[in-house]
């Protein structure tokens, strides 16, 4: 039975905008933490997105929960801003919009169902867990800065990029997974097709020696945001290139690999980086040898199985 059988569980529309931004503008108030909720700031553009779909909880006067399905392929769905009014908490209103979700990203072909939450968000990870999702990997990022060269890296070959992919340790850590091309902040299966098109469309970037290919990177995204002095509005912005994954063998070809990510970005007039590592002692401290600025926190990544009986 559905909780709150008088909450009805609809799609969003751009008529909900003030009553979830009065619960989600101040979602980590009470935490010693710098990061906004997203919501508030993408609301109208992120409801219309594409194979996505966002349900409420109507409670009449108020909304009482949100949350989005995105589909990232014909089987691998996520799961995101999963946020449940306050004054609601506690009343099941999360899993029944997380069923909802479950039952559509079912309808579209999903056998499995991502999320990614901060590692310092506590209530947002104990509510993955009590929502079905079992944890996956853990991931970091680096944001060395954008280098020019004489000669920006031409991008490489997708098979030999996939080749090395295919076996190495970082593909293990992140059991297959890096970003995703279309949609920010969402984590899928890396395939042979996607750096194919980043060797088409942005950028995908090798190492190689003597031995063959030592390290690999592809550019996911190249957007604006707001600076960290902006007001939110737009007055302040800045380009970031995202790099959907690095991998290396050594420090050698590590620096190799951050150097080409570094002229990549200001070839592409990127003031800034961010490139997805794994969650490991060896890659992180790597990156701090090769002095890249290191994000301060992990993120974590879950996910649900959607094939079992319903």
């Amino acid at each position: 039975m559905t909780p709150n059988s008088d909450i009805e569980y609809r799609d969003a529309t751009d008529e909900d905008y003030e009553a979830v931004v009065d619960f989600t503008e101040e979602t980590w108030a009470n935490l010693d933490v710098e990061t906004a909720d997203y919501i508030p700031d993408i609301y109208h553009d992120w409801i219309e997105g594409e194979d996505t779909k966002t349900i409420v909880a109507d409670a009449g006067d108020e909304i009482a929960g949100i949350a989005q399905f995105v589909m990232l392929s014909g089987y691998e769905g996520w799961a995101q801003g999963m946020r449940v009014n306050p004054d609601f908490r506690g009343k099941g209103i999360g899993s029944a919009i997380v069923e909802a979700l479950f039952e559509w990203g079912r309808s579209q072909g999903a056998t499995i169902a991502r999320n990614m939450v901060f590692s310092w968000n506590q209530a947002g990870l104990g509510q993955s867990r009590a929502l079905g999702f079992e944890p996956v990997t853990e991931f970091r990022w680096l944001h060395p800065e954008p280098e020019p060269s004489e000669e920006p890296p031409a991008s490489a070959d997708p098979d030999a990029a996939w080749a090395y992919w295919s076996g190495c340790e970082v593909r293990d850590q992140l059991r297959g997974l890096a970003l995703d091309m279309d949609h920010a902040w969402t984590l899928r299966d890396l395939t042979r097709g996607m750096l194919t098109r980043a060797a088409s469309e942005s950028a995908l970037l090798t190492v190689t020696d003597e031995s063959g290919t030592t390290g690999i990177s592809y550019r996911s995204r190249l957007f604006e945001a707001d600076t960290e002095d902006g007001e939110g509005d737009g007055s302040e912005t800045e380009t970031i290139a995202e790099y959907g994954v690095a991998a290396w063998d050594g420090l050698d070809a590590g620096r190799e690999l951050l150097a080409e990510i570094a002229a990549d970005a200001a070839d592409c007039g990127a003031d800034r980086t961010r490139v997805l590592i794994p969650e490991t002692a060896a890659v992180v401290s790597d990156g701090a040898y090769l002095k890249a600025e290191i994000a301060a926190e992990p993120d974590f990544v879950l996910a649900a199985d959607l094939t079992g009986d319903q």
